[in-house]
């Protein structure tokens, strides 16, 4: 049987999902218990060796499909591109004997708003600094107007802790693969257009690919 490993979580209203490898148990203290199977607690668990500590990620409040796990992926693309499927809300890092890591992804709040197509990770960031586009100004003044000069990494960031940035024939496409700062929209159609992962999930990433990656972003 799978080993577990426990971890706290505050006190919440929400119902456990319907995955079977979630568990919880009052604690005399008030607190609850999730009880979370490997390698996911591990995965998800609070990251405190960070320059800003990235907080736990409460399970019960992602549909497990979109969890970090590898995956049987057939394909003829070589190992080690990354191939997101919008449509399914899935990224993939090609492995090798037709496996892959697969994550999940928040992608686009409207179809045109979504990237397509080939590109190549020409940068990669810890921590970086965001500024918004001048396209998202104009469309969302109200909300992108207050930061227009831009934001430096940390919690608030809507980059989080890592960036990997596309550029298509050596030119920035303004699309990066990030961190978020609401994971529990993962695998739902809510960015500006970039492609979003569970911080936990970006650093993962950001780890496993050199600049040069190439990236296929497709439907």
């Amino acid at each position: 049987m799978t080993s577990r490993r426990l971890f706290l979580a505050g006190i919440s209203a929400l119902a456990l999902s319907a995955c079977t490898t979630t568990g919880r148990r009052p604690r005399a203290d008030g607190r609850v218990v999730i009880q979370v199977d490997e390698p996911w607690a591990t995965y998800y668990a609070a990251k405190t060796d960070e320059p800003f500590p990235v907080p736990a990620i409460d399970l019960r409040r992602v549909p497990q499909q979109f969890w970090r796990q590898e995956v049987d992926y057939p394909t003829s693309h070589a190992p080690g591109t990354i191939v997101v499927n919008t449509s399914q809300r899935f990224l993939y890092l090609v492995g090798s004997n037709g496996r892959a890591l697969r994550y999940g992804v928040g992608v686009g709040r409207e179809e045109g708003l979504n990237f397509r197509g080939n590109a190549t990770i020409a940068r990669k960031a810890e921590w970086p600094r965001w500024t918004p586009t001048a396209n998202m100004i104009k469309t969302q003044p109200e909300r992108y107007g207050p930061v227009a000069a831009g934001l430096p990494g940390g919690l608030n960031n809507p980059l989080g802790p890592r960036a990997l940035y596309l550029y298509r024939n050596g030119k920035d496409t303004h699309f990066r693969l990030h961190g978020t700062l609401e994971p529990y929209t993962i695998g739902q159609q809510v960015s500006s257009g970039c492609i979003r992962l569970i911080n936990q999930d970006i650093i993962d990433l950001h780890s496993r690919v050199p600049t040069g990656t190439k990236v296929i972003v497709e439907s």
